[in-house]
């Protein structure tokens, strides 16, 4: 590579370069510290109003098999922008109002989720959060200052008002795609295993090797894999958390409602071992899990459910 095209990629890049595209504007934000003793601040606080439960369960999506803040989104956007759309036309004016009052209502339970979301993110990823948290509350409090100038009349105002949150909005929305696109918050981290494994059932380990109550990490292939041997039985699962990849090998054997699981070292995602469903969150997606017997020689062996 000569040196001329190497200037230019590094002026076009998006880490380390000089030209403010909004990739690299971004990326600058997820490596910027300044925000950390706030981000650690606000962390806390969410995680002690949102201990482990049935209600912060529902808020990340674990009902529902994935996260709910990012469709809840579409609500108030798509109200805030109809009402841009309705100010261009005469006689429109309740019906914008109308618009407005819903996405502010609608953003309410956006905003629980997506504080839930955030408070069990990676650091770098909740830099770009608090950022995009940021700026989708300043959309709220300018659309609120602009249906209050529209309730009293000064409509001029309102749809000035209107504008600014629309452009806060936009800015918004793109680092909360760069937040679920380019750094995956909210993505299943634990592959499907069922089209990464021959069919039939494979040799895994001998099962004197496996102690008893102690999960353990082993290897079929390239795939990475959580083993708990329990007595004569043996559990087995893909071993990165569908949350965020964390180690499951690494996490705490407990048990939930007298059911053995396994709980994320990470960020405490709980899943049952026998199937890898989800006990609780932040995770929402069924972690992949093996059938598994012991054969007449010893040797534990397994296939994907």
């Amino acid at each position: 590579m000569n040196r001329e095209r190497a200037g230019r990629i590094t002026k076009n890049g998006a880490r380390g370069g000089t030209r403010a595209h909004p990739v690299a504007l971004a990326e600058r934000l997820e490596l910027d510290s300044a925000l950390d003793g706030a981000i650690r601040t606000i962390s806390k606080a969410v995680r002690k109003a949102l201990p482990p439960g049935p209600l912060r369960n529902v808020l990340h999506g674990v009902p529902f098999g994935h996260p709910v803040h990012a469709p809840l989104t579409d609500l108030p956007i798509g109200a805030y922008c109809s009402a841009a759309l309705l100010d261009l036309f005469p006689g429109t004016r309740r019906s914008s109002r109308v618009l407005i009052a819903f996405g502010l209502a609608t953003s309410v339970p956006t905003v629980l989720t997506g504080l839930a979301d955030w408070s069990s993110l990676h650091r770098e990823q909740q830099r770009v959060g608090l950022v995009h948290a940021m700026g989708m509350g300043l959309t709220n409090l300018l659309y609120g200052a602009s249906l209050l100038a529209r309730t009293r009349g000064d409509h001029g105002t309102g749809k000035a008002l209107s504008l600014l949150g629309l452009g806060s909005m936009m800015a918004g929305s793109y680092l909360g795609g760069h937040l679920a696109f380019r750094q995956a918050a909210g993505a299943n981290h634990a592959p499907s295993i069922s089209h990464l494994v021959p069919l039939g059932w494979h040799d895994l380990c001998a099962l004197d090797e496996l102690p008893d109550g102690w999960p353990v990490h082993r290897s079929l292939g390239y795939i990475d894999l959580f083993v708990l041997r329990l007595g004569d039985e043996v559990r087995v699962l893909a071993d990165a958390c569908a949350h965020l990849a964390g180690p499951l090998h690494q996490g705490r054997v407990v048990r939930v409602h007298d059911e053995v699981c396994v709980v994320c070292p990470w960020h405490g995602s709980t899943f049952r071992v026998d199937d890898g469903a989800v006990v609780d969150g932040p995770a929402t997606s069924r972690q992949p899990a093996f059938d598994t017997r012991t054969s007449e020689t010893g040797m534990v062996q397994v296939r994907p459910v």
